[in-house]
């Protein structure tokens, strides 16, 4: 291969990984401080760059020259800073001790209504900004030409970390930063004003993601599916490098950014998944990241069902709303069936995903990996060996219940956030595979034709069936959690010190959880692709297992019936409120904004409080 060839694309490695570096280098701070799991971080880099590209050919119209175009991008920059801080002040300061999951949900919704925004404010269309002054001819290199302005780009990066090597080694605040990374508690016993301390570090990592939005604006349109792409790096960045690390960010940042560079040459199809192999295969070496210290379990992990026994009414109950549900087809019509039929098999997903944050605290960002496994396998034993839907679901909860013991295998060795993120990294490989794999799983146009056999056609009779499976599996769960097993899982979630005293296998037990939940996530996904009739790679993607999430927080973590409400409320906002405007997606996250901040114990969960007081 010509060397000068390697060369470029070495510096195009770099350019990126620069740019990659002046985002994630914001997400590490905040996350270092604050503790915050900000899935809102993509927004504010989208944000600077539709400022960026509407801001800087306005000045350029005033006035000519490199100066006007460097002004646009730090005011682009400054200002997404202060929407951090508008942020901070309104949401994240109400949220700090709140566990993760509530932290990332809450930010989800942010993001969601950022999306809406961006659009009423700056248009549907892209945004191309213009070229930089200066920089719009190529230099050669080697005899190859090379765009002058990615050698700004690869300069950015290295003075961005030297700026924060400066500020976090030689000023006050930056040695508050290092202490609150440390230890924040004690800085707040020292008598450091947290609020303050906390609201300046939003303000930095929001004007360093909107700094690095802006400086895409000669490469790239401003466009609204640049949140999603970007946070998906990032977090590979800051978990890579080690939560809170910044020079940690910045070596993952070198790394993705060669890897990215070179692998398309050798693997074409790896640009989707690359850095997420990269991400899992750090993890299973060194858990904490190549720089990141192990973090200390907090209460954030002890948030779920109580180890209490069940009440002598859950039985009857249990009966009667089952009887109730039986019933539904003698009056309603197919539309409502099919409704019903969804709520159900999203039910089960998320009380699947219960099983490992509620029972065992594990929390898992990636469960749509199971859900896709059991969809996945179902259609694929119908394309591939003709198999009836009798013989396909079971295929298909064989291959979830093996994802869950490979997934299961390395994610029990991790804790916290790095836990999360691998079961992240996990359904991201799939959604590669998935997407770019077209011979076996027909690409982005998944497979078609995967339909009930003709006794279960009918909507009421699939409807019964569904039903049936759900009900017999939920009892399984629910025994399963009142049994030695579910309190094994609550002992190591409360205190794994003390359960290991004890003798407990907690590894074995949290292995154990990840397989019955991958087969039952996967049993709703089979299910669910006999539904609908079809799968495709969405049911892979974050939004699906950001749906689990929702679903479960929304009904309440802290009971078994949380997950079924929460999965029927869902549905019901998706389905008959969210179409009556076409502010869905600015609806839906304030919802989940207020559901956080009114509701933290989900719908379920506040009403048993309120009992529980009242008694």
């Amino acid at each position: 291969m010509d060397p000068s060839f390697l060369v470029i694309q070495a510096l195009n490695g770099l350019a990126s990984a620069s740019s990659l570096f002046i985002t994630a280098c914001g997400l590490t701070l905040v996350f270092g401080v604050t503790r915050i799991v900000n899935f809102a971080h993509g927004s504010l880099y989208m944000v600077g760059a539709y400022t960026a590209a509407t801001l800087v050919p306005k000045l350029l119209d005033l006035s000519y020259g490199p100066v006007a175009f460097w002004a646009g991008l730090l005011i682009a920059a400054i200002a997404v800073g202060l929407i951090g801080i508008l942020l901070e002040v309104l949401l994240l300061r109400r949220i700090y001790r709140a566990p993760e999951l509530l932290q990332l949900l809450a930010t989800f919704g942010v993001v969601l209504v950022f999306q809406d925004l961006v659009v009423q404010i700056f248009g549907p269309q892209d945004i191309l900004g213009p070229r930089a002054p200066g920089l719009r001819q190529p230099i050669e290199i080697l005899g190859r030409r090379f765009p002058s302005y990615e050698l700004v780009l690869i300069a950015a990066g290295p003075v961005v970390l030297g700026s924060m090597w400066l500020l976090l080694r030689k000023t006050r605040f930056g040695i508050l930063i290092r202490a609150a990374t440390q230890d924040r508690d004690m800085v707040a016993a020292l008598g450091v004003n947290q609020a303050l301390l906390f609201t300046a570090t939003l303000f930095l990592g929001a004007f360093l993601a909107g700094l690095g939005g802006a400086l895409q604006i000669p490469r790239v349109a401003a466009n609204t599916g640049m949140d999603l792409s970007i946070i998906a790096e990032c977090f590979v960045v800051t978990v890579v490098g080690g939560m809170g690390s910044i020079p940690g960010a910045f070596l993952a940042a070198l790394i993705i950014g060669e890897l990215q560079a070179f692998g398309i040459l050798i693997f074409p199809k790896s640009t989707l998944v690359i850095v997420f192999l990269l991400m899992a295969f750090v993890l299973a070496v060194k858990p904490n990241g190549l720089f990141g210290r192990p973090e200390a379990v907090g209460a954030s992990h002890a948030v779920g069902i109580a180890s209490r026994a069940p009440s002598r009414w859950s039985a009857v109950i249990a009966i009667v709303v089952f009887a109730l549900f039986a019933a539904l087809p003698l009056i309603a019509d197919p539309y409502l069936l099919k409704v019903a039929t969804e709520i159900l098999i999203l039910g089960l997903f998320a009380f699947s995903l219960q099983l490992l944050i509620g029972v065992g605290g594990l929390v898992s960002f990636g469960h749509a990996a199971f859900f896709g496994l059991g969809a996945y396998g179902a259609a694929l034993a119908v394309k591939w060996f003709g198999a009836s839907m009798e013989a396909a679901i079971p295929l298909g909860v064989l291959l979830a219940a093996a994802g869950g013991a490979l997934i299961g295998a390395f994610v029990v060795r991790l804790s916290g956030i790095y836990l999360a993120m691998m079961t992240l990294a996990a359904a991201q490989i799939l959604y590669a595979v998935a997407f770019q794999w077209v011979d076996v799983t027909g690409g982005d146009n998944g497979i078609v034709g995967v339909w009930p056999p003709a006794w279960a056609g009918a909507r009421e009779v699939y409807y019964l069936v569904t039903l049936t499976i759900t009900a017999g599996v939920l009892v399984l769960l629910a025994r399963a959690v009142h049994a030695p097993f579910g309190y094994s899982l609550r002992a190591a979630r409360d205190s794994e010190s003390r359960a290991e005293a004890i003798g407990l296998r907690i590894r074995y037990h949290r292995w154990t959880a990840f397989i019955v939940a991958g087969a039952s996530a996967g049993l709703a996904g089979g299910l669910y692709a006999f539904s609908r009739g079809s799968v495709d790679p969405s049911l892979l993607g974050i939004p699906t297992s950001v749906d689990a999430l929702t679903m479960l927080l929304l009904g309440g973590i802290q009971t078994l019936a949380g997950p079924l409400l929460g999965a029927a409320v869902l549905h019901a906002l998706r389905d008959w409120i969210m179409p009556l405007t076409h502010f869905w997606r600015l609806l839906l996250g304030l919802s989940i904004i207020t559901m956080v901040l009114v509701f933290p114990r989900g719908l379920v969960g506040t009403l048993a409080r309120r009992r529980e007081e009242r008694a």
